[in-house]
């Protein structure tokens, strides 16, 4: 079964955080203060932009809400926003405030100074009401919502009630990414992401062993009507409530090199799983897959799929069977073609290799085992759709490999949209499914005398 693309709306504080990189070699005259010469200087999007960009990189269609001021800061957020594909319809420019940037000074890779340009207070009741009112005409189009609070002004205690009475009323989940010891503010929330030091705050109880963990998620659930009450455990993983009892989630991680933006790739990675329809257990499995990735990176970072499959199966081969098209990269020049590809053999490999000249990524739908035996009858396939894909994506020349049940892979090819659809030369002067939805559609001949049917007539002699 294909999992949709996710389409996920972020409302929360938007940040840009600057860096400014050099050398020290001396102490200033003027103070006992290092002087720094300015080597290089980065952008990035940082707070609930931060979020958004870890969902990106899962593949999910992500719309940003916030506010930004008419400055340098919010031009350089917005271009960067949009250079990643992220929506940013919903940003609201106030001439009244100052985009939030964060401008941190690293010498040898050793920060020194940080320097906050930032508005606190809440935003203006009529600012809060366009916003709300956008949200609400669009509500519909999500399948999920997280609110990221940084305490900034957006998330006041009744903006953030109201998104969450219109999340549920709506039918879609809502997560939120806590601030301060009240959290009131979040009731009825699906999830809150707490971390142990946060819950601790919240809660009043000290989290230093299982009965406590316990204690305080059922307070969390208590104070707040959560469907799932949570808490991130750090290097221990995730903690969940399930039927009054506790369960955790052990961190995969191998190599800790910096955490930093850790819970924005767990909160992406809870409402990317809970949004395709995923059970709470494997989002959080799939999320500390994820966490797994980013903190043996330096610096604020994201997860792909494709990087959390080989850390998931080092088994180069099997993280390219894959069951959601957004798990193929997008912007890149993507060959589709499909079959059964029973019984594996070399004319199936001349086909594949020609097709991966055509373009950068080569994807192939696979024929299920039931709707391969509709299309070649009862008796076939011979071997499993398990270990034909798995053939499949052990040779070099293929990417990806996607198993779909339907009798042709029309809404595969819709979702895909490849640059190039390859068949066969026998589908000279017929139509071809999904032609449509590529640019370009190009037949390649078959090697003569090698088939399926061929392979088996001789085997039964």
């Amino acid at each position: 079964m294909l999992l949709k693309t996710p389409k996920i709306l972020v409302v929360g504080d938007l940040m840009l955080d600057h860096y400014i990189l050099g050398d020290c070699s001396r102490i200033s005259p003027e103070a006992p203060v290092q002087v720094v010469e300015v080597k290089r200087e980065q952008n990035r999007l940082g707070g609930a932009c931060n979020v958004a960009h870890n969902l990106i990189a899962l593949g999910a269609e992500v719309e940003l809400c916030g506010v930004i001021g008419e400055d340098r800061a919010g031009e350089v957020l917005l271009s960067n926003a949009k250079e990643l594909g992220i929506g940013v319809e919903l940003i609201y420019k106030d001439t009244q405030r100052q985009t939030t940037q964060k401008s941190r000074i690293l010498v040898s890779n050793q920060q020194i100074l940080r320097v906050d340009r930032e508005n606190k207070e809440e935003l203006d009741s009529e600012v809060l009401e366009q916003m709300f009112g956008l949200i609400a005409s669009r509500i519909d189009e999500f399948d999920g919502v997280i609110l990221s609070d940084y305490g900034k002004g957006v998330l006041g205690e009744e903006m953030t009630q109201r998104l969450i009475a219109l999340a549920n009323q709506s039918q879609k989940i809502i997560l939120c990414d806590p601030k301060g010891s009240d959290y009131s503010k979040y009731k009825n929330a699906t999830l809150l992401t707490p971390n142990k030091k946060e819950a601790r705050e919240a809660t009043g109880i000290e989290i230093d062993d299982r009965e406590k963990l316990l204690l305080a998620l059922k307070s969390l659930k208590t104070q707040c009507n959560l469907t799932y009450p949570l808490i991130t455990l750090s290097e221990d993983g995730i903690g969940i409530l399930e039927k009054e009892s506790l369960e955790v989630f052990p961190t995969l991680a191998q190599e800790v090199y910096d955490v930093t933006g850790a819970g924005d790739t767990v909160i992406a990675s809870l409402c990317y799983s809970l949004s395709q329809g995923k059970s709470i257990q494997e989002a959080c499995k799939f999320a500390n897959l994820a966490a797994a990735v980013v903190v043996a990176k330096v610096g604020s970072a994201t997860a792909t799929q494709e990087e959390i499959c080989r850390f998931h199966h080092p088994d180069c081969t099997q993280s390219k069977i894959i069951s959601c098209v957004s798990e193929i990269p997008k912007n890149a020049n993507i060959v589709f073609t499909n079959g059964c590809f029973d019984i594996l053999h070399k004319g199936h490999v001349s086909y594949l290799q020609k097709a991966k000249k055509l373009g950068d990524i080569l994807v192939v739908g696979v024929n299920s085992d039931s709707s391969a035996k509709a299309l070649k009858g009862a008796d076939r396939p011979i071997n499993s759709q398990e270990d034909r894909a798995y053939l499949l994506a052990s040779l070099e020349c293929v990417d990806y490999v996607i198993i779909f049940d339907e009798l042709t892979p029309y809404e595969l090819i819709k979702s895909i949209a490849p640059k190039v659809l390859v068949k066969g030369a026998d589908y000279e002067g017929k139509e071809v499914v999904g032609s449509e939805f590529a640019q370009e559609v190009r037949l390649i001949e078959f090697v003569d005398g090698k088939s399926t049917t061929n392979i088996i007539q001789k085997i039964k002699g």
